[in-house]
């Protein structure tokens, strides 16, 4: 394939439209040939060249697409996977993978018959300061890590009637929405943990679905706690890191979903920059008073998912973020659900 990869995306709501659309459309390896919208043609107001079908069904039947991306609510990825999978089509899935890792396990084994690839678009790894964080542990500025916390916390205090996040259907809650972010981070640093223990509530008056939780994955020498909420108002550091070398917080969020949302495509020398303000503090030293530095934010880059999508389908490179990799953090999900139910520490192994 030495022409551009043909893409369609089923699905133009708030994944579509902000997290896939402009790095497809701004690619040059990449045409945005087809959006799924079944009531609408939004998309064809900002690409006016895209074709928009109803159906999914229609742009698996289309041959001249490459790549399907399935930009659905979580309860259809695993059906419209199997269907790309099925039609001869690479499949990208929005976070998370699937909402069982038993579904994970069957669409990887049919890529495989299949031969075609599965992307999973945990974008976050391409956060500015998770990418600070691992350029620090992996040149050891802070020693043996012993505590990573991280959050993802949002003031959100309704739920969103018709919303499919806050009904009870299979892969909704904040769990699977924000916490998939921050388990496949953690793994990623740190692989798979001896146990997971969690509490997971739901604390919006009238929600049907979890909205808070802290998961804690404990391995024999470090102990990483993520949390996220729905009704924090007074946000805190986003990261806190101890090693035996020094400790590393981090404060704010990385700006790309807020300029993605404002309908900025994703573009320019400055794409990615963090604010100086919101530089993470690095403490070294024995004693007080500690060797206090700012570390500057490495710039952000979601771009590079797609990067990888390319390189993979056309030069043959291995995949950034494998299948297997995100079937963990479903996995993992699993295993705070049954910690969450039980009341006790659940083993991985």
């Amino acid at each position: 394939m030495s022409r551009p990869i043909n893409t369609g995306i089923i699905g133009f709501g708030l994944s579509g439209k902000v997290f896939h659309a402009p790095f497809i459309h701004t690619h040059p390896g990449f045409t945005l040939s087809a959006v799924v919208e079944r009531s609408t043609t939004h998309s064809r107001k900002i690409y006016p060249e895209v074709d928009v079908v109803k159906t999914h069904q229609e742009l698996l039947a289309d041959k001249s697409i490459d790549l399907i991306v399935v930009a659905t609510p979580n309860i259809y990825h695993f059906p419209m996977t199997k269907e790309a999978l099925e039609a001869g089509k690479h499949v990208i899935i929005e976070k998370p993978f699937t909402p069982t890792s038993r579904e994970a396990d069957l669409l990887i084994g049919l890529a495989r018959e299949t031969g075609k690839e599965i992307f999973v678009f945990q974008n976050r790894r391409w956060d500015g300061d998770f990418l600070t964080i691992k350029k620090l542990i992996d040149n050891h500025r802070l020693g043996e890590i012993r505590y990573y916390e991280a959050h993802f916390d949002r003031y959100s205090p309704g739920v969103k009637p018709g919303a499919w996040r806050d009904e009870n259907i299979p892969g909704s809650g904040i769990l699977y929405d924000l916490g998939s972010h921050l388990i496949d981070q953690a793994l990623f640093l740190f692989g798979m943990p001896e146990t997971v223990q969690a509490e997971i509530r739901a604390e919006r008056e009238g929600s049907d679905v979890d909205d808070c939780f802290e998961v804690r994955m404990v391995y024999g020498d470090k102990t990483i706690l993520l949390k996220a909420g729905m009704m924090v108002k007074t946000i805190g550091p986003r990261f806190i890191i101890e090693g035996t070398g020094g400790s590393f917080s981090k404060w704010g969020i990385d700006p790309q979903e807020s300029v993605l949302k404002a309908g900025e495509m994703p573009v320019g020398d400055h794409w990615g920059d963090d604010s100086p303000e919101f530089y993470g503090t690095l403490n070294r030293g024995m004693a007080p008073p500690f060797d206090s530095s700012k570390i500057p934010t490495e710039k952000g880059n979601y771009m590079a998912f797609y990067d990888n999508v390319y390189h993979v389908l056309l030069k043959n490179k291995p995949v950034s973020i494998s299948p297997e990799d995100a079937r963990d953090v479903i996995f993992i999900i699993e295993k705070a659900f049954e910690s969450n139910m039980t009341g006790r520490a659940i083993k991985t192994k």
